[in-house]
């Protein structure tokens, strides 16, 4: 079975306290970071299966769960009183709504920003997070041109050719950073590669972001 068809058939993995972490960003971001949270939840968790069906995770990587938790909780402070820090308060914003993460995890959302964090990405978890941030909204902006408006009619050859070949698309989207998931001491994968598997990931749960 392809690794595309297996996504397309199987819910998100559900870890422990998903839903307390859920509903906390659902009150503290806006809708639209909200869905890009989720998004990038989603991707986190496709890169780590297809590195893990690959056999190409370490035993030092994080856990898929901490994976996930790390896409998901990695903007949590983008807003109110905690915005014009981020991302350096996300165990703030965490102790507002009585929760808390990993130092492992809080590794992984710093790894995300490394400018504003100091923290470089260090494992294939944080490399995922730091190329992915950006390519979810770059995906979204395609799906947005789309007559259907709908992920599930989103093509690949449609995200590449923006990502790639139409710089004015999205201008805002940090395009280097996700052409950096080729480095063969990160990810070691094909631009191709790397958004397919992202996209088919949030394809799989295009009806919780609205698309």
């Amino acid at each position: 079975m392809s690794f595309q068809r297996r996504r397309e058939s199987r819910p998100m993995t559900n870890y422990p306290d998903r839903q307390k972490y859920v509903e906390a960003i659902k009150k503290q971001l806006e809708p639209n970071i909200f869905n890009h949270s989720l998004a990038l939840e989603a991707c986190m968790e496709g890169l780590y299966d297809y590195f893990s069906i690959n056999h190409q995770l370490t035993n030092n990587e994080p856990s898929k769960e901490e994976w996930m938790l790390a896409g998901l909780l990695h903007d949590i402070d983008f807003s109110g009183e905690f915005k014009p820090t981020h991302p350096q308060k996300t165990l703030e914003a965490l102790v507002k709504y009585d929760l808390t993460i990993s130092e492992t995890v809080h590794n992984v959302i710093k790894a995300h920003a490394p400018d504003l964090t100091g923290r470089k990405p260090q494992n294939k978890a944080e490399w995922s997070i730091f190329c992915a941030d950006s390519l979810t909204g770059l995906i979204m902006a395609v799906a947005f041109v789309y007559p259907s408006r709908k992920l599930a009619d989103v093509k690949l050859s449609s995200v590449i050719k923006r990502l790639l070949k139409e710089p004015k698309f999205a201008a805002g989207t940090r395009r280097e950073e996700i052409k950096m998931c080729v480095n063969p001491e990160g990810l070691n994968l094909p631009v191709e590669k790397f958004v397919e598997v992202c996209l088919n990931s949030m394809k799989a749960i295009a009806g919780e972001i609205g698309l």
